[in-house]
């Protein structure tokens, strides 16, 4: 069923708050300025550290040390966290929900045959065949027939878009409880080519077209936004169910799953493989681990009430997954919270026809994935609209926003440069004199000893880079053991390249992730805008 209306819905309760006096809203700070926060701070780290690397060489590497070993004890952390991820999810994948909703239900439970799923794909250039695959894996789900509905979310910016909907709803209606899809504009004011721009579009005409007219109780609704290369694990829209069915608070929750990038990771290049590994292992921890706060990414749901409450999806954002819990959080008062779903999703990386297209690649999506360095400035900017919303709460997700965007950023340059430029300009503050070296009968004995006579700061960073090192493998050992099996054996090239991929995951983290990081962050305070760009994830869409 596609829905053609032109005509917007009329707008929902803003979530603007007051002054503390309670008058008029405090006068906003430019946009600007707040996009500006990241980038500014990693270039005042850069100027920084140059001079210092100058004129204090000991306390910029002491500095560089401290931040490398709070990542190391990070990625402590993590590993541990990871495997608690992985008990949980073996956990989880044998219960069967429905009779879990059975022995729970209680008085304020919504029935669970009321309970229905809207899951909206928002596509752009994506092939048939990775579309079918999503769908395919959808319609495993329980009671797919019955308690999903399906919104197929397509651009008009994309030729035959509109055919490419009406073949999908003819294959797959009877699949599902319906099909639907919206065909988004280009060319709107005020939006940005993106999928948040896409998705506003998409839930309006919903609202327009079904909710109104058969008069759908939105309370009853859960909204499920995915990747359109998404593949739900088969029990997730079960748990998802019993979740919202029997959550009294489900209409100030998200609730999000693991992600795991495997979904073509024997097409991947073996080299960039460890990238996948690191970002997997660290989706899961931050979901398992108590002492960390887990946030929206990628594919998440929430209930329809909740987003109108908050606004629906802006349409001049890029990274839509964190925006959207911020929005979400102030409408309700700083209220939200997000449950964890441990039945882990795949989906796919990308890849190159070469090592060096697979770098461009993921280069090109982690540039998309920093723009959400903005919301460090759109979270200053709400706490300062809404300063009756302001707790040790608020403080904690503020701190858990900048903390990946600064440390990959600024973080990143003290750690960097730190380490590096000081022994350029002071070559005797070295722990170890490289002619000596060459002349030394012992070399490693004389590395040990220039290392144990040496400044804290050459003893930190190199425990700290071994830790890191270690804890790398030990992530890539968690991993394998959960990837889908191959179709054919390791070739011993792939084996080495596999290898070799550990002690060059430092390089590949500063072209695929650093550098694409402070780009965006450098954009962001320059005011140069990015627009969605689809990136390549398959040799064969």
């Amino acid at each position: 069923m596609p829905y053609t209306s032109n005509n917007p819905r009329p707008p929902r309760p803003s979530d603007v708050g007051r002054s503390i006096w309670g008058g008029a809203p405090l006068p906003p700070i430019p946009e600007r300025v707040l996009d500006g926060i990241p980038g500014f701070i990693a270039w005042l780290a850069l100027l920084v550290s140059i001079a210092s690397a100058i004129a204090f060489p000991l306390t910029l590497m002491l500095t560089a040390a401290l931040i490398a070993t709070y990542s190391a004890f990070r990625f402590f952390l993590a590993g541990i966290a990871n495997g608690m991820g992985i008990r949980r999810i073996k956990e989880w994948e044998a219960i069967d929900w429905y009779q879990k909703y059975l022995d729970d239900e209680n008085p304020n439970a919504l029935d669970w045959h009321s309970v229905h799923h809207l899951v909206i794909i928002p596509n752009y250039r994506e092939s048939m065949k990775i579309l079918s695959r999503t769908l395919d894996q959808l319609s495993l789900q329980h009671n797919a027939k019955t308690q999903i509905s399906v919104l197929l979310a397509m651009e008009a910016a994309e030729p035959q878009s509109y055919k490419k909907a009406q073949s999908l709803h003819r294959q797959y209606a009877d699949n599902f409880a319906n099909v639907y899809f919206t065909v988004h504009p280009r060319g709107r004011i005020g939006e940005m080519q993106c999928k948040s721009a896409n998705l506003s579009w998409a839930v309006n005409r919903f609202l327009e077209n079904v909710v109104d007219e058969f008069l759908l109780d939105t309370d009853h609704v859960v909204l499920t936004t995915m990747d359109a290369d998404t593949r739900w694990h088969e029990n997730h829209f079960a748990a998802l169910t019993y979740h919202f069915a029997t959550n009294e608070d489900r209409h100030r929750t998200f609730w999000q799953a693991p992600i795991r990038y495997h979904g073509n990771i024997w097409q991947v290049n073996p080299l960039m493989r460890i990238i996948n590994t690191y970002a997997t292992a660290f989706e899961l921890a931050y979901l398992a681990a108590p002492w960390w706060m887990a946030m929206p990414m990628s594919s998440y749901s929430l209930s329809l009430n909740l987003l109108e409450q908050s606004g629906n999806w802006d349409t001049d954002v890029i990274a839509d997954e964190w925006h959207m819990l911020i929005k979400a959080y102030f409408a309700t008062g700083g209220q939200v919270s997000i449950q964890h779903i441990f039945l882990p999703f795949l989906a796919d990386s990308t890849t190159g026809s070469n090592i060096l297209q697979s770098i461009k690649n993921r280069y090109s999506q982690t540039l998309r994935h920093a723009w959400g360095s903005k919301e460090v400035g759109y979270m200053l900017a709400k706490l300062i609209e809404n300063p009756q919303v302001f707790s040790l709460k608020s403080l904690k997700l503020l701190l858990r926003i900048a903390h990946d965007i600064l440390l990959a950023g600024a973080g990143w340059v003290i750690l960097t440069v730190g380490s590096q430029l000081p022994v350029f300009f002071h070559p005797d503050i070295a722990p170890v004199k490289v002619d000596q070296l060459m002349n030394s009968s012992d070399k490693l004995a004389h590395v040990v000893d220039g290392l144990a006579s040496s400044n804290p700061a050459w003893i930190l960073l190199t425990i700290s880079g071994l830790l890191m090192l270690v804890l790398v493998v030990v992530f890539q050992i968690q991993d394998y053991r959960v990837r889908p099996p191959r179709i054919a054996p390791y070739t011993f090239a792939e084996s080495i390249l596999e290898l070799l991929s550990i002690p060059f995951m430092i390089v590949l983290t500063l072209l695929v992730v650093a550098l694409p990081t402070l780009v965006a962050q450098t954009r962001l305070l320059l005011g140069i805008p990015l627009q969605f760009i689809v990136t390549d994830k398959s040799a064969d869409r």
